[in-house]
């Protein structure tokens, strides 16, 4: 890594084993002005409903999950992006094996 810039080749690489009935995350990059976050989901799992005090970003890796956003579910696959507002309930299910990468943006002021 340098300061003028962040490689990594391969995500996916990044999550190698992801155990049943378990959900792994990895903060992978972190700045005051960003916060990168990779998930790996055994199939089944799930993030509960919940809100986040900043607007997020989700980019589906790998896998399939049905997605939740306020009142809308959504089936997503690998190659799908959302931008969420703060304070949006929203929950995640994993339909199978599923990695995906969370950037959590900065607070607006």
């Amino acid at each position: 890594m340098t300061e003028l810039y962040h490689l990594i080749p391969n995500l996916i690489d990044m999550i190698t084993d992801i155990r049943p009935d378990s959900i792994t995350s990895r903060t992978i990059y972190q700045t005051n002005l960003i916060k990168a976050v990779l998930f790996g989901f055994a199939q089944g799992q799930s993030l509960s409903e919940h809100r986040a005090s900043q607007s997020a970003i989700i980019h589906i890796l790998s896998g399939e999950a049905t997605i939740t956003l306020g009142a809308d579910i959504h089936e997503v696959y690998a190659g799908a992006w959302l931008y969420m507002t703060p304070n949006l309930a929203h929950s995640v299910i994993a339909k199978s094996s599923l990695v995906m990468l969370l950037f959590l943006l900065p607070k607006e002021s």
